[in-house]
């Protein structure tokens, strides 16, 4: 259904994007996750046509974007992150205006905006002036002017951002509901809005895609067969002898859990074939029930952190952080405050940058 091939756009010596690819499945709910500034805006808007790549292509239902750009453009709905409503008109009156936009005929026009209200349960609405309405509410009706001339692919950039507890799960299930009938591609820098939602994950980072699989299979690719979880009863003691006797296993860390006589076993198991079944019953002959024991799985954040070099910067953080504490000296607060305030700047200035 969609196809990005090499694509790349810069701004002076800032390169948004740097060699992106990668391809949407019809009936996908993909999402496009990475940092603030890592160029996901930049990527989806080089998609809808919205800013016009420097090299690269993309293809939507075969159709090259910079070639067929009216034929591309009838297949995408858009909603940027802060939808352009106009919020002195009626929610029907600006419908109207879009479907003008989209070429849909006034013939045609009542039944469509009937369609898309309803899809976003926002047919009692209509007549309400969009200022009046909440946040959410205008979120939904960015989606019904998405929605407009039925697209077979929707673009979300950041749908839920701004929006409370209550409307962020709202909107989580209408582009569930959306999904069933359209692609969805969504970016998002909030992990477990991604792994609710999406059933495959694109991570792009510094304009580079860095990582794509589903969930399950950045978790199982990043996790390696050599690391092991298990939850054992009995004695510490007997438990640590047990372990330095089995074979497979070449290091361990054993930590008490909140039930009494169980603990937690985190092993580097020295080879690397599957050996569950040979530990299990190595466990047995020292009368150790095994409750657990399993390839250790990291979560969307922890791969997240892997192949973006967060987990590098953390690292390095904390190891500063130790090192002031052996020497007794302590920072003052406010060059800790500047430090992030720093940081900060420096998003700002990316995502500035990547908004032109």
């Amino acid at each position: 259904m969609i196809e990005v091939t090499h694509l790349a756009k810069s701004y002076g010596n800032h390169h948004a994007v740097q060699d992106v690819s990668f391809q949407v499945q019809e009936g996908q709910i993909v999402g496009l996750l990475g940092p603030n500034g890592a160029g996901k805006s930049t990527t989806m808007n080089m998609m809808t046509g919205y800013l016009t790549p420097d090299s690269g292509t993309v293809l939507i239902a075969g159709a090259d974007i910079a070639k067929e750009p009216d034929k591309v453009k009838r297949q995408i709905g858009y909603l940027p992150e802060i939808p352009p409503l106009y919020v002195d008109m009626t929610v029907e009156e600006y419908l109207k205006f879009v479907s003008s936009l989209k070429k849909i005929t006034k013939k045609e026009q009542k039944e469509e905006i009937e369609r898309v209200c309803t899809a976003v349960c926002i047919e009692d609405k209509t007549n309400r002036l969009i200022k009046n309405l909440s946040k959410g509410y205008r979120q939904r009706v960015g989606f019904a002017s998405a929605l407009l001339g039925n697209p077979p692919v929707l673009i979300l950039d950041e749908p839920t951002v701004g929006l409370d507890p209550n409307q962020i799960i709202e909107i989580r299930q209408l582009i569930q509901q959306l999904g069933k009938e359209h692609t969805v591609i969504l970016s998002s820098h909030i992990l477990s809005e991604v792994s609710a939602i999406c059933d495959h994950i694109i991570i792009i980072d510094k304009g580079r895609v860095v990582a794509q699989d589903t969930p399950e299979g950045l978790s199982k690719a990043f996790s390696g067969k050599n690391e092991l979880q298990m939850e054992v009863e009995g004695e510490e003691d007997a438990i640590d002898t047990a372990l330095k006797e089995c074979q497979w296993i070449s290091s361990f860390t054993i930590t008490k859990t909140e039930e009494e006589h169980i603990f937690h076993i985190k092993g580097q198991l020295s080879v690397e074939e599957d050996k569950r079944k040979d530990i299990f019953f190595h466990m047995v002959k020292f009368e150790l029930p095994v409750y657990l024991l399993t390839y250790e799985n990291l979560s969307l954040e922890e791969v997240f952190l892997k192949v973006t070099g967060e987990e590098e910067l953390q690292n390095t953080d904390s190891s500063e952080q130790t090192e002031n504490e052996k020497s007794g000296e302590r920072k003052p607060l406010f060059s800790v405050l500047n430090k992030k305030k720093r940081g900060i700047k420096e998003k700002e200035d990316e995502d500035h940058v990547e908004s032109l």
